[in-house]
């Protein structure tokens, strides 16, 4: 603390002290004057004086265990801004960069260099990559009249029917003022009937997904069907303009019947502002002297708030994209590991199942209890944590090894393993075998479980979950007593365990 706030502290202090010990002279001599002329009135104001002071108290109390531990939260959170970089641009990067390391761990080649390449698209567009205009809505709401009229000339097919666009077609402007290209692309519409129409709309919702700004074309009042994916879109951080086109078939009331109702209905995610009104290709009318007037693209509009939206947001908009495109990689890397870790923590628990099996079948007890093999499965934990980048030691694993194994006891699967290893081995070997096998095949099946459980709890960087451990081991337990299972289980349980009992015979 600098020294001339210490110096302002202590003048404070010390005037506060004066004046509590002239405020207590004070009110010691008036309460001795009226304990002679009035004693009623002299307990009144001793009662008062002993609520000063406990209120005085507790709100020092307060400060120091409210106030000032808010304060310390208050410049905790405010040092974890100050890391955050303000730029979209650096959190982006900042986000490529994890990735990237991320992927380092992807033991499959092919993978790797499959989302190793993704990401460094994502990088390049970020640097140097143009701005991608997604043109998105139903069949024949007039998305390529639209795109038709942005360029001034016929760059797709126009028609009635709906799927004209079988694909997503792309083309390329400049905008005065902006560095940046910008990438218009057609999609095909949604909502089309048929296996092909369906596998277009996947398209095209693709595609609108990798939008750094989406155009909505509509024809009339939203839809629930397209309602939905509008929302959908919206919710995963999509810029969206919304468009109504062929407003040249309406009234000028009905018109503005129908963007008011639109505004209603998007006001949560679509600002009014973003909402305009279109007629890409306005249908010919008949002048009175029996010509046809072809009247021009009414798109002014559209392109005015385009523009604005392109260069206020730009630079913004692609940063939000790269870092929606890089948070979608990273799930799917992340998916990628997290089979990769499970089929290696499944192998471990596989090994250690039949090794508890041999310790517990070559020195039998009187009860099976997995106290017995804690150090069998205090390795087991270990190994398993290493797989998900958690380095326990031996002594730790034992401690988690044991704790699981008192679940196991208190929940009663201990003796609910006994009863059903011991119906389903009676089903394929002689009684005089099963007695001696039980303990050991019911080891085996309990270090399943609680192996089974670690890796949970590893997944989930070492966190049991809102249920803790006791509802983890008992989700594990009902998926590893389902019929299927029992029968694969006891048939390998035979020859592991009670093939060479018999042969010991």
């Amino acid at each position: 603390m600098p020294f001339p706030r210490i110096v302002m502290l202590l003048i404070a202090l010390i005037v506060i002290v004066g004046l509590l010990l002239w405020l207590f002279a004070s009110l010691s001599q008036l309460l001795w004057q009226l304990s002679y002329t009035s004693p009623f009135l002299a307990d009144v104001l001793l009662f008062l004086i002993v609520a000063l002071v406990v209120l005085l108290i507790g709100v020092v109390i307060y400060y120091i265990a409210i106030v000032q531990r808010g304060e310390r939260r208050s410049r905790r959170r405010a040092q974890r801004q100050i890391q955050i970089p303000e730029d979209r641009t650096d959190v982006a990067e900042e986000n490529l960069r994890a990735i990237q390391q991320q992927l380092t761990q992807i033991q499959d080649e092919v993978a790797r260099q499959a989302l190793l390449a993704r990401s460094q698209e994502i990088e390049a567009s970020l640097s140097r990559g143009a701005l991608r205009v997604v043109v998105f809505g139903t069949g024949s709401a007039g998305k390529t009249s639209l795109v038709n009229a942005i360029f001034g000339r016929i760059v797709g097919q126009v028609a009635a029917p709906m799927g004209t666009t079988q694909e997503g077609q792309t083309y390329s402007l400049r905008l005065k003022g902006m560095e940046r290209r910008i990438l218009i692309t057609d999609t095909p519409g949604i909502l089309e009937a048929g296996v092909a129409g369906t596998e277009r709309e996947r398209l095209a919702r693709q595609l609108a997904t990798e939008a750094d700004l989406l155009l909505f074309v509509v024809d009339n009042d939203l839809r629930r069907s397209e309602y939905e994916p509008l929302q959908t879109l919206a919710e995963i951080g999509k810029r969206s303009l919304l468009v109504l086109n062929k407003t040249d078939l309406y009234a000028d009331v009905d018109r503005e019947t129908i963007l008011a109702q639109l505004r209603e209905r998007v006001k949560n995610f679509i600002a009014p502002t973003d909402i305009v009104a279109i007629a890409a290709n306005p249908q010919p009318v008949a002048l009175e002297n029996g010509e046809i007037f072809q009247p021009e693209p009414d798109i002014m509009p559209l392109l005015r708030r385009m523009a604005a939206v392109l260069r206020n947001e730009g630079e913004d908009l692609v940063a939000d994209n790269i870092l929606l495109q890089s948070q979608r990689l990273s799930e799917e890397a992340r998916q990628i590991i997290d089979a990769q870790r499970r089929r290696q923590a499944d192998k471990v628990v596989d090994r250690f199942q039949w090794i508890s099996a041999g310790v517990v079948t070559v020195t039998p007890l009187p009860g099976v209890d997995l106290l017995a093999t804690a150090a069998v499965n205090a390795q087991m934990v270990v190994e398993i944590g290493r797989i998900y980048g958690s380095d326990l030691n031996l002594e730790r694993g034992k401690e988690l090894a044991l704790s699981l194994a008192k679940t196991l006891a208190s929940l009663g699967i201990v003796k609910g393993a006994i009863q059903l290893l011991s119906t389903a081995l009676q089903f394929h070997v002689a009684t005089f075998v099963v007695g001696r096998a039980i303990q050991g095949v019911t080891a085996a099946y309990l270090t399943r479980i609680a192996g089974k459980s670690f890796i949970e709890y590893f997944r989930h960087d070492q966190d049991w979950g809102d249920g803790g451990i006791t509802e983890v081991v008992q989700r594990q337990f009902e998926l590893n007593r389902r019929d299927e299972f029992i029968k694969a289980f006891v048939q390998e349980a035979i020859a592991r365990v009670i093939k060479p009992l018999k042969v010991d015979s």
